[in-house]
Order: C-alpha cells, then structure tokens, then sequence
C-alpha cells in the first residue's frame, strides 16, 4: 500500500467466523498492498467490540485512515452478523472503513452482472438468475434489477423466490422481479423463455441447466455460470470461457469472470485506506467495479 512519508502502515484486520481465517482473502490482502494483516478465526458476534475496539482506539482520529477491518467467511449469513456488530461498534469519529465480503459473494455478483454488462444493455433486458435465493444469486439478482432489468428469481422453491423478490423490490423500490419454480427440465425451459441473460449462482457441483434446453433459446445473448466444480451449472460451458460463443450466446465460466473479481476485490481493499468511514457492501463495491470497467481496468 502506497504510503506517505509520515504516514502510519496499512493494517487491516480480518475477523472471520470460520475456525480457520481465509487463506485467499489473506493473500488478496497482501497482493492488494496491505502492509500488516491481522487475521482472527472463530469470530463469534459478541466478541465483534473487544476487536474493533482494539482496533480504534489504537490510532489518532486523523490516522484511522491507515486502519480497516475484512469481514470473511464461508458463510455469507455469518459474515453479515459480525458487519452489524462491528458498524455497531463505531461511534462518533472512533470508526475505520470496512468491507464484507464472505464467500465472495459481493465481489462474485459484481463481476458477473459487469461480465454481463459488456455484452448486454442491462437496462430493459430480461434476466434469469438460478439458485437466485442463494447468497450469490440474491445479489446478482439485486444489482441486475438496480440496473434497470426485468429479473426472474429461479429457485426449487418458489416461496423462498418470491420472498428474495420481495426483499429486494422493497429495498430498490422500482424493481422488477418474478419468482419461478424450476424443479425440472420442462420447467427451465419456460424460465429462459424470452431472456436474454442467464446466471447460475448454484452450489458447486450441482447441475441446474442442461445443455439440451439453453442451446435452443433463441432470445438467449449471454449465460454465465459461476460454479466452478463439474458438473458445472450450465453443462456445455467451460469453468475458464470468458466472452465464448456458444450456440449464439456469449458465454462466461467461473474463472472466466474470476479475473475481473479478483481485479475489484483487490481495488476494494486498497479503496478501504482512502478514508474512514466506508462501508463496502455489494451496491458500492459494484460501482467501484464499474468504475474500473469505465477505465478500461476490469
């Protein structure tokens, strides 16, 4: 992290819920520049103040700048549980920017829907998003619907679908969702019916969309699939296509986006010592994606 004469060493502390800290999101830390890492496991909430308050109090007002908390995790539900507690920590000045992203859930649905973006006017377009109740799924769903398309939540349940909807439509407002039970291949079918952009945010490993059914698609411009455990989510991808043309439709595999995410997780962490007082959650952690999309570094 490029310092200042003067000016305290990057540190960035790592609370995560796992018994075992994130050994990628530690090596990001470092690639992205962070001098000192601090990394803590087995983060339960109650222990959330004790940490960020060792973490405040041991700096100047004017050099909490140099100071930033990590919020990992390999599941998303608990990662959110210690952001609350640690923005709940902060008070008055006594607070450092900090940035959640268990799973990779954030930086994931960002560089997907920019992955999107690219090929797509997202703005009017049509979305199918597969195991769109998962944490992945409910954030690309989120940014799609944000940038002004028509989104379709699929999920074997339809109830745990419109439930996302609803959660999502009440925060953004104009949003425009449809849940969709897709339990079979009949019913995938009907789901891709007039879209134009598929994504497949499904656990590793699981199938959701068979070849035979988005091959013949024909308003289908862009698939993307971001599980890189074969058997992929859409068979006939690769885990590594990025920007190939498959049956008349631009494909991305899990790696294929991989870069980009890497790019914004990285840009997100340095972003983190700019100042005090950021929040990097999925919303803004996009648009600093899309910033590096505009300058041609995403």
């Amino acid at each position: 992290m490029a310092q200042s004469p003067g000016e305290k060493p990057s540190i960035l502390v790592q609370l995560d819920p796992d018994p075992q800290p994130s050994a990628f999101d530690g090596v990001v830390a470092v690639d992205a520049g962070v001098d000192h890492l601090f990394r803590h496991a087995g983060v339960q909430p109650e222990q959330v103040r004790d940490l960020v308050f060792g973490t405040i109090f041991t700096r100047g007002v004017d050099e909490l700048n140099r100071t930033a908390i990590f919020v990992g995790g390999s599941r998303v539900a608990d990662g959110e549980a210690l952001l609350a507690q640690v923005l709940a920590s902060f008070f008055g000045p006594m607070r450092v920017s900090v940035m959640m992203d268990a799973n990779g859930a954030n930086t994931t649905a960002a560089a997907a829907v920019i992955s999107a973006s690219r090929h797509l006017t997202l703005s009017g377009s049509s979305a199918l998003v597969l195991a769109g109740t998962g944490p992945v799924g409910q954030r690309a769903a989120r940014l799609l619907s944000a940038a002004g398309a028509t989104v379709r939540v699929g999920s074997r349940d339809e109830r745990r679908a419109a439930s996302v909807c609803e959660t999502i439509a009440a925060d953004l407002g104009s949003a425009v969702l449809e849940p969709w039970a897709i339990d079979s291949t009949d019913a995938a079918a009907r789901a891709l019916d007039g879209v134009e952009l598929v994504v497949a945010a499904g656990a590793a490993g699981v199938e959701l969309l068979a070849e035979s059914v988005w091959h013949e698609a024909s308003t289908l411009r862009v698939a993307i699939d971001l599980n890189a455990v074969p058997p992929l989510g859409i068979a006939g991808l690769e885990v590594t296509d990025k920007a190939v043309e498959r049956h008349g439709a631009v494909c991305y595999g899990a790696i294929g986006v991989g870069g980009t995410k890497m790019k914004i997780h990285k840009a997100a962490v340095r972003q983190l010592f700019t100042q005090n007082d950021l929040v990097l959650d999925v919303d803004s952690i996009y648009q600093l994606g899309q910033h590096l999309e505009d300058n041609g570094n995403g």
